[in-house]
């Protein structure tokens, strides 16, 4: 069954195939667009497996909508493209009623990815749920964000080890995402996380590691950054990296994320904003007092910052998203929380 709905959107084909598989290449347009006090969506087209709802107008003039897979989640060989566009001035603010689950696979790898265009003085608030990937899945996702003059936006990024509490961490296969953004046409931020878990390591007949606490195997690890905690010291606003030895072949010489389960990244960006100390200095000391939360927040070298953060909890990762977002609202846009409502 394939749906689409369309308004004002000029014809084009879809990327991914031709013909597109149906329902398996699912693509995504939207395009937001300032209407005096208000942005609204002026241009949308979907076809299953991506849906929307109906935006909502929120009464500090932006546009809020729900990003939707009906499916329930998404398979190995699917394909699913988003493309968002604001124009000039617009506001939006996205995000998904739940996590996105990737499930098992005996083939081809899930495919995600998104691109964003914001135009001149645009804002955009990029909230989806984390990703969970499920024992013997594989996906590969990308997230590309171009920005204009003036523009600003917070971004989100989060995934699980699995379904924890089933007792699935580091099941998967693979999970390779990445995350690219660019201001006026220049790159300001770069990061690509690779995983591979514990059906990598069967498939390859290495040997994975076990713990007496945990009979279950350590995932590989390509890389895992989490910025600086301390906010005073020389060095406060580099980032460090877990050490490895990528080199050696023993997988006992890699780790899982510290036992941790859930790992989330928060990307606050804007051309015209000057306090960003201010904003890294709420952010750090919200992770202070959290003792659940284990991250840290630092400066990027231009017109940002970034926060990354590990919990052991699903109620403990939301709630310091949520806090999180809400100081990067507060300073950033000069706007109060935003609580979403999903269900």
């Amino acid at each position: 069954m394939r749906t689409e709905r369309q308004t004002s959107l000029p014809s084009a084909s879809l990327t991914h195939t031709n013909p597109p598989r149906t329902g398996r290449d699912g693509l995504l347009r939207l395009g937001f667009e300032r209407s005096g006090n208000a942005t609204v969506m002026r241009r949308c087209r979907y076809t299953l497996p991506l849906q929307v709802l109906s935006p909502l107008a929120l009464d500090d003039g932006s546009s809020y909508l729900l990003l939707l897979n009906p499916t329930g989640g998404v398979l190995g060989g699917d394909r699913l493209r988003t493309e968002i566009s604001l124009g000039e001035n617009a506001h939006a603010c996205l995000s998904t009623p739940s996590a996105t689950r990737v499930y098992r696979t005996n083939g081809a790898p899930a495919k995600i990815g998104t691109e964003i265009c914001m135009g001149r003085n645009a804002t955009l608030e990029y909230l989806p749920d984390h990703v969970i990937p499920h024992p013997g899945s594989s996906l590969r996702q990308s997230l590309r964000i171009e920005m204009e003059e003036g523009s600003r936006g917070i971004f989100f990024d989060g995934f699980s080890s699995g379904r924890v509490a089933l007792g699935e961490a580091w099941q998967f296969r693979d999970f390779d995402s990445r995350t690219e953004i660019f201001l006026r046409g220049e790159p300001i931020f770069a990061n690509r996380t690779k995983i591979a878990g514990t059906q990598s390591f069967r498939r390859s007949g290495l040997q994975p590691r076990h713990t007496a606490a945990n009979d279950r195997a350590a995932p590989l690890h390509q890389s895992l950054l989490i910025p600086e905690r301390a906010a005073t010291g020389e060095g406060a606003d580099k980032e460090f990296s877990e050490s490895r030895d990528l080199s050696s072949p023993d997988p006992s010489a890699l780790n899982r994320m510290g036992g941790y389960a859930y790992c989330g990244s928060m990307l606050i960006v804007g051309e015209q904003f000057e306090d960003w100390r201010a904003l890294v200095d709420a952010l750090r000391a919200a992770l202070d007092v959290a003792p659940e939360i284990f991250g840290g927040a630092s400066l990027l070298a231009h017109c940002g910052c970034s926060v990354r953060y590990l919990a052991h909890s699903a109620i403990d990762f939301h709630a310091a998203t949520q806090n999180l977002w809400a100081i990067a609202r507060q300073h950033l846009l000069n706007l109060p929380p935003l609580a979403l409502r999903k269900y």
